[in-house]
């Protein structure tokens, strides 16, 4: 016998963040089309923030 970690109890993903609720949103404007968006996250303003549609423009292509 030993320990096994495929119990019904037990939570996977390795996240470190916990599901209390709906996330904080921000609001700010993107830096391409210039339409309010909201982020969920604190934008600092030293990085560019895109709305959902210019982000995937933007983002770097998988191979």
């Amino acid at each position: 016998m030993g320990f096994n970690n495929r119990g019904g109890n037990s939570r996977g993903g390795g996240g470190f963040r916990s599901n209390s609720g709906p996330k904080e949103m921000h609001k700010t404007t993107c830096s391409d089309c210039k339409q309010e968006t909201e982020v969920p996250f604190k934008p600092s303003g030293d990085r560019p923030v895109y709305c959902r549609e210019c982000f995937q423009k933007h983002r770097p292509a998988r191979y």
